[in-house]
């Protein structure tokens, strides 16, 4: 008897907590579906980078010596030929001085034994030794005046100086550069872009440019041009990108460089929050069916649905939200952003 008592209590309470959470369930918040939404989807390589004069190059000595003039400084143009500074030459003009005595003495030299030559006074070899002797004379002359010419830092072209690095007094190490000079007046950045992602760049691609400098700037660059060498250490390949006409941004200053390798302006796309392990919830008939797809490009809060789905399809707006039994008690339409 007590057992038959128990027995039928317990499918009494079994039928109760069945009842219950029925109730539950027909009293449950409707689930958000949704149709994949008809989007743009962009896809970026990113760089960092610094900006550059397009036709930079530094002026530097050949020997080691001291500055004794300036004659340019930073912000100036100057033409070529034009003397940028002076360094200090007063042991080599000694030196031409000196050479030039003896070119003179083995010119005189060889004049006498010319005439002698030809009066027959002298053999053949006192003559040829008289003129290697002034041949050799000439030649160390010009040679040192040459090395006294390369004391005078000559701009190379008609060009900006855009840095100078020397003061008057100061000593300057040989092939040390004292000026920087641009010769083309166009900006480009150059950016280091990793080996992973070279394969998507290509010239003409845009791109949107960062600065610290502006933060609340975005400046638009054209690819130009990807160097064909990587660097192996850096893993990383540089990327020169033009910059428009009147670009505030100065040379030396650091960039972020988004590089747009794909936009798609009819894309599908779905919440972030709709998608679990690599799939979605598809609505089927009152049910939740775990479809997978293959994502793309992720713009915010929204990611591109390469395949799985049709536009027709309904989804589950938030995966969070599909019950264990993957019965939905409810559904209603959100839309898009």
């Amino acid at each position: 008897m007590y057992r038959r008592l128990i027995y039928w209590g317990a499918v009494g309470l079994a039928l109760l907590a069945a009842a219950a959470a029925f109730l539950i369930w027909l009293r449950a918040e409707p689930v958000s579906v949704m149709h994949p939404r008809i989007g743009r989807a962009i896809t970026a390589v990113y760089g960092s980078g610094t900006v550059e004069a397009t036709v930079m190059m530094p002026v530097a000595p050949r020997v080691g010596a001291r500055i004794v003039e300036l004659d340019s400084d930073e912000g100036e143009y100057v033409k070529a030929g034009q003397r940028l500074a002076q360094l200090e030459n007063k042991d080599m003009a000694s030196d031409v001085a000196q050479l030039a005595a003896q070119e003179r003495f083995a010119a005189q030299d060889f004049k006498r034994d010319a005439a002698l030559l030809k009066d027959g006074a002298i053999a053949r070899q006192v003559y040829d030794r008289a003129m290697a002797t002034w041949d050799a004379a000439r030649a160390a002359v010009a040679q040192a005046r040459a090395q006294t010419g390369f004391m005078a830092l000559i701009s190379p072209g008609n060009c900006y100086v855009i840095q100078r690095d020397g003061e008057i007094g100061q000593y300057i190490a040989a092939d040390t550069p004292v000026f920087w000079i641009s010769c083309n007046g166009e900006l480009r950045v150059s950016a280091q872009i990793d080996e992973e992602d070279v394969p998507l760049v290509h010239p003409g691609q845009k791109v949107l440019i960062r600065a610290d400098a502006f933060p609340q700037q975005v400046f638009d660059g054209r690819v130009t041009s990807v160097t064909p060498k990587g660097d192996p250490i850096g893993r990383s390949y540089r990327v020169r990108i033009a910059l428009p006409a009147g670009c505030p941004l100065r040379i030396g200053m650091t960039t972020e460089s988004n590089i747009i390798s794909r936009d798609d302006p009819s894309a599908m796309l779905l919440p972030g929050t709709a998608l679990s392990n690599g799939a979605v919830w598809r609505v089927v008939n009152g049910h939740a069916e775990a479809t997978p797809v293959t994502t793309g490009a992720k713009n915010g809060d929204w990611i591109e649905i390469l395949r799985g789905l049709t536009e027709k399809d309904v989804v589950v707006a938030n995966a969070a939200d599909v019950p264990s039994s993957h019965r939905l008690p409810d559904t209603r339409l959100s839309g898009g952003p």
